[in-house]
């Protein structure tokens, strides 16, 4: 699996977007401390960050007895940048169409 793949993978589950937000949002943080402001127990919360980082979307760092997790702009920056070029494939595309269809 590609790391795009990897990454569309991670996202496609709200619960992970919404994890992922929240680290950015705090520069990082730990497990615990995301189950404190999620509906979900910090087991599902660790879980979900094994997938994220496993997509290279977040990086874990030991702090004493816990891991704190940061966002990792990398893939993140892969994945737009592939997403923008297929963009500009279907721009292309469409502007050929509708040059052939406006003749």
């Amino acid at each position: 699996m590609s790391q795009v793949d990897d990454v569309l993978a991670a996202l496609a589950d709200p619960m992970r977007r919404r994890i992922l937000d929240l680290v950015a949002a705090k520069g990082a943080a730990s497990a615990s401390a995301l189950a404190a402001e999620l509906p979900v127990s910090r087991q599902a919360i660790v879980k979900h960050l094994g997938v994220l980082e496993k997509a290279e979307l977040v990086a874990s760092e030991r702090a004493g007895r816990e891991n704190n997790f940061s966002v990792r702009s990398d893939a993140l920056d892969a994945t737009a940048s592939w997403m923008a070029s297929l963009a500009s494939q279907w721009d292309q595309r469409l502007a050929a169409i509708k040059k052939i269809a406006e003749s």
